[in-house]
């Protein structure tokens, strides 16, 4: 399953058992027109990912060099009240961009856990 899969939370993402008879033309094409968007946000994401990670490895590197904890729980806190302010701004539902932020926050203390730990 990957993230497009959650346009309706049944489906693979690939319109498959979409084409069943009786369906309009005109609705698979739109179907597949807004699941292209969905797979080039989902592109978009990764890559957003991918960079913050880069800069969080950059983060854990200097944390070792200088002695400094792999968390610091007064930065993720402020991290997730910024987090669900914008959420809600964005009309999307804070608690679910908290549990994300949560799960990035997860990865990336086991990052500098492993870089602390002289593993990378």
């Amino acid at each position: 399953m990957n993230i497009s899969d959650l346009d309706n939370g049944t489906g693979n993402g690939t319109g498959a058992g979409d084409d069943a008879a009786g369906i309009d033309e005109s609705v698979t094409a739109e179907l597949a027109r807004l699941r292209d968007s969905i797979d080039n946000i989902d592109a978009a994401v990764v890559h957003m990912l991918a960079e913050r990670f880069k800069c969080t490895q950059q983060v854990g590197h200097l944390k070792a060099r200088h002695q400094l904890p792999p968390a610091d729980p007064g930065r993720e806190a402020s991290q997730i009240a910024r987090l669900r302010q914008l959420a809600e701004n964005a009309k999307l539902d804070p608690a679910f961009a908290e549990k994300l932020l949560n799960f990035i926050i997860a990865e990336v203390i086991r990052h500098h856990e492993t870089i602390a730990a002289g593993e990378e």
